[in-house]
């Protein structure tokens, strides 16, 4: 497990004539998923997010589209991340603030180490710093 978000590149098999297929298998996540959800039509210009979890893990893919994810941990460390390939996760680790934005097709799964709890979301941002 780490504590600073990073790409996670899933192998994927077939090719341009026929279509393709990205695995997750455990050996390529950082813990075992407890829930999987997506997002869809979302209008390009609202950004979401914009929490942190004290507890749960979550790996982001655009499965269509284009996704841009801002994240800032505790310690000021801020990175932009895009999403634009459903072969590559973004892992995003408890305590990191979050912010997404969509392209007008973007389709996003995550990959939650946990079920949906809501005492363990971090909605203010001041209180996500204390």
């Amino acid at each position: 497990m780490s504590s600073t978000p990073y790409l996670i590149h899933f192998n994927s098999i077939g090719k341009s004539d026929i279509g393709y297929i990205s695995i997750a298998e455990k050996e390529t996540l950082p813990f075992v998923p407890q829930r999987i959800y997506w997002t869809y039509y979302t209008p390009e210009d609202v950004k979401r997010g914009f929490h942190s979890h004290y507890n749960l893990e979550q790996i982001l893919v655009a499965v269509a589209g284009k996704i841009i994810v801002t994240t800032e941990m505790k310690n000021g460390n801020k990175q932009e991340f895009i999403l634009d390939t459903p072969k590559t996760g973004l892992y995003v680790p408890k305590m990191c603030w979050r912010i997404m934005q969509y392209s007008h097709n973007a389709v996003q799964m995550c990959i939650a180490s946990d079920t949906y709890t809501e005492t363990d979301y971090i909605r203010d941002y001041n209180e996500f710093l204390k």
